[in-house]
């Protein structure tokens, strides 16, 4: 039994533990799934994977397309499969590293009175 003030100091990452680790960049936020849907339709694309678009700058999240895939199930849920170790990019925020994993991509939205809509970042 541990006493209290006496901590877990384990060192080793949270995703190395097996622990769910949610990542968050702007208005993106990455949630590490067990599995994707059977039903999502992997998206081809060319280079680069779009995560969001920025609705003011027009920057955009990003994830090179060599190391990841990016899916899209019914009801419009977006997924991400990473392959190899890669980063989320924006040009306004810091390069995230991503491990590689299945994430469902969660975009932030807000309430206004006129109605709710995605976060523009």
């Amino acid at each position: 039994m541990r006493r209290l003030g006496e901590g877990n100091h384990d060192r080793t990452p949270a995703h190395e533990r097996g622990a769910v680790t949610m990542l968050r960049q702007g208005d993106v936020l990455l949630v590490p799934v067990a599995s994707v849907p059977q039903s999502a339709k992997v998206q081809k694309v060319k280079g680069r994977i779009v995560l969001a678009h920025g609705e003011v700058t027009g920057h955009a999240h990003t994830v090179d397309g060599r190391r990841a895939q990016l899916l899209i199930a019914e009801g419009g849920m977006t997924y991400l499969t990473v392959e190899q170790l890669t980063e989320v990019r924006h040009q306004e925020h810091a390069p995230m590293t991503l491990q590689p994993g299945k994430y469902k991509v969660v975009r932030q939205r807000e309430y206004t009175p006129e109605a709710i809509r995605n976060v523009a970042d």
